[in-house]
């Protein structure tokens, strides 16, 4: 890949963060500011290359799904780091699967490790705020224009999957009381 092509996808990214960001503020589910640190932001780069291989093949039929997933992904990340990150950075991936696999990760997930009911408005409005955030992410992909199949259209899903990911993990930082806090030091 040529420089300037990950420069292209460095501003995308950027220009799609900053959007589900808004969203997400919006929403009353970030401040403005996303919520990160480097122990989930790493953790991703471990974790990426096997979501990609379950997520890649979904896009066609389910773009939203191989989209949204990478949130609430993030939202387990996020739940492990605040608990036990020495246990959660050695969790395997397919520990995140529901009983069916990739397909209800999403239900896995809010269940058992945000521990939140199904049925619980809570867990309501998370799946409709990152349904909301996938698809604004599609749309924001589609109108790049881009062949799809190509190694780009690869490039901007990957980008968008793992924007989608480090929202999840913001929305469950803050949901866990976690904030920005600029801090003064000196005279």
């Amino acid at each position: 890949m040529n420089e300037t092509s990950i420069e292209y996808l460095n501003r995308f990214e950027r220009r799609q963060q900053e959007e589900l960001l808004q969203m997400c503020t919006q929403y009353k589910a970030l401040d403005g500011t996303l919520l990160t640190c480097e122990d989930i932001d790493s953790h991703w780069k471990k974790i990426a290359p096997e979501y990609m291989a379950d997520a890649v093949g979904l896009v066609q039929q389910y773009p939203t799904v191989s989209l949204a997933w990478a949130a609430y992904l993030g939202m387990a990340i996020a739940a492990g780091w605040d608990t036990d990150w020495a246990k959660c950075s050695e969790t395997p991936y397919n520990t995140y699967y529901g009983e069916q696999g990739f397909d209800d990760m999403d239900e896995h997930i809010v269940q058992h490790i945000l521990n939140i009911p199904l049925s619980d408005q809570r867990a309501k409005d998370i799946e409709s705020l990152l349904r909301r955030l996938a698809q604004t992410a599609i749309t924001l992909i589609r109108r790049e224009q881009i062949e799809p199949q190509s190694p780009m259209a690869f490039h901007v899903f990957a980008r968008s999957v793992k924007v989608m990911f480090k929202m999840g993990a913001a929305i469950e930082l803050k949901r866990r009381g976690y904030k920005f806090e600029q801090v003064f030091t000196g005279n």
